[in-house]
């Protein structure tokens, strides 16, 4: 399982679009920023910690095959990146949260 942190707006186009192409950081870099289960708290509090609300979509990552690399980060640990837009199908959960810190309570009630 991976996990996309999405701002409301972008989820809300999501739903309306049934795709997601990315944020503008994603379509900057060429690919969908996406974390692993032990990475998604830390990416939350690095990048979202700001926001009020957030949305983190878990993703089975076995279909999207080869479109998921897992690939070093600037510190050089490997995150999935997804080099496609991400489909409705591959969503298994949805959480809406208030806030980055509400992060690690999904993954670790």
């Amino acid at each position: 399982m991976i996990y996309k942190i999405l701002r409301p707006t972008e989820w809300s186009q999501f739903e309306s679009d049934g795709r997601f192409g990315g944020s503008p950081d994603d379509r900057r870099d060429g690919f969908i920023h996406c974390s692993s289960r032990e990475q998604v708290g830390a990416t939350a509090a690095r990048f979202f910690f700001d926001e009020p609300n957030l949305v983190v979509v878990a993703i089975d990552e076995r279909p999207l095959g080869d479109l998921v690399r897992w690939e070093p980060a600037s510190n050089g640990e490997l995150f999935p990146h997804l080099y496609a837009s991400l489909g409705r199908d591959a969503i298994v959960d949805v959480h809406h949260l208030e806030g980055a810190s509400k992060v690690e309570e999904i993954l670790h009630p």
